[in-house]
């Protein structure tokens, strides 16, 4: 199977969707070469999405880096429909002889027998429980969920063994689960952080093609808090020269509306990404991208992308250094904390056949 090179024809972007091409997979030796044949299209064809069903054998993931803030997570989708140009999971997709680039975003993959497998690994004895982070590869509340309710599932399943569990998404879909997510609150199980990128629908409808808009997000947190819901922000990415501008006006709305912490993360372009990162760029900033480009470098010391552990998340140097203390200032200024899960409940879980204590 043969996978597009578009180093020298890049194909335009379908419609709703953040790349309009397929870069290499670095696990094939093969590769075809995409060239301009003089039949131009004004109007890109439309992508429709494709889902393949998986029966997995596991799906609690253990976590092993030092610089992510959980020890296991789940994630009911492999690809994910809000078609994020900068997905630091993209490469993950070539692991399944799919593409980073459009495939990631149009041919997905979904875990049906997700609960089943779920309820028998959280039974299992040699099981000790901490909290469980849903979604930390792919959104958990992307387009399908609405059809497959994978993730409502594994929500039904953490209420009813009493077990924690976080959240992140930028999907306001989220919302239909108040009702778990209410319960499992009152109990201690659960908080909630909202992805906030950019306030601004223009560059949100490029670089996130797919998602709630930042007016829809920020509902989202007032919902949430309403509904007596522990809720939080995540900047990520900052992307120099993108919207770093907005750090302030994100932490100000966010405050707002009703969250009490806020993180932020750095641009991070692993393999695939940043091929896709240099072609979004050369097609929505192409006056802006090499300083862009520049100014990433200099938060690698000198490359695009370095994955250190110890400063993959927040990248060093003059840029990395300021971008933190504007974003400390800001978060200080409008009264939020820094995220934190570790104040999540864990003695209340209960497995299946195990009698729920009193209190």
């Amino acid at each position: 199977m043969g996978h597009a090179d578009f180093s020298s024809a890049q194909q335009a972007t379908p419609t709703g969707r953040g790349t309009g091409y397929n870069p290499h997979n670095r696990f094939h030796g093969e590769r075809i070469i995409a060239v301009d044949d003089g039949w131009e299209r004004d109007t890109p064809a439309a992508r429709l999405t494709e889902v393949r069903h998986e029966h997995a054998k596991t799906v609690i993931s253990r976590n092993r880096s030092p610089d992510v803030p959980f020890e296991q997570s789940i994630n009911p989708y492999r690809g994910c429909e809000h078609g994020c140009i900068y997905c630091f999971a993209r490469p993950s997709h070539a692991y399944w002889d799919l593409s980073p680039g459009i495939d990631f975003e149009t041919r997905l993959i979904a875990k049906v027998n997700l609960c089943e497998v779920l309820e028998r690994e959280l039974c299992a004895p040699s099981y000790r429980c901490s909290p469980i982070a849903l979604g930390s590869n792919t959104d958990p509340y992307q387009p399908i969920e609405r059809e497959l309710k994978l993730t409502r599932g594994v929500l039904e399943i953490m209420l009813r063994y009493r077990h924690p569990v976080t959240i992140v998404t930028k999907g306001a879909m989220i919302l239909r689960d108040l009702d778990l997510l209410a319960e499992l609150a009152q109990l201690g199980l659960v908080k909630v952080f909202i992805s906030m990128t950019t306030l601004d629908d223009e560059l949100k409808r490029t670089l996130e093609p797919r998602a709630a808009s930042g007016a829809a997000r920020l509902r989202v947190i007032a919902r949430l808090r309403e509904a007596g819901i522990p809720v939080g922000v995540l900047c990520a990415p900052i992307i120099p020269m993108i919207n770093d501008s907005e750090i302030d006006a994100l932490l100000k709305a966010s405050a707002e509306a009703g969250a009490t912490s806020a993180g932020w993360v750095m641009l991070r372009l692993p393999h695939e990404v940043v091929e896709l990162f240099e072609h979004w760029l050369a097609e929505h900033y192409p006056l802006r991208a090499n300083h862009v480009l520049n100014m990433i470098r200099d938060t690698r010391a000198g490359e695009l992308y370095n994955a250190d552990f110890s400063q993959r998340m927040r990248g060093t140097g003059q840029v990395a250094q300021i971008i933190k203390q504007r974003f400390d200032l800001a978060r200080r200024r409008y009264g939020l904390v820094s995220n934190d899960r570790s104040t999540l409940r864990c003695d209340l879980f209960a497995p299946a056949g195990q009698q729920l204590g009193l209190f």
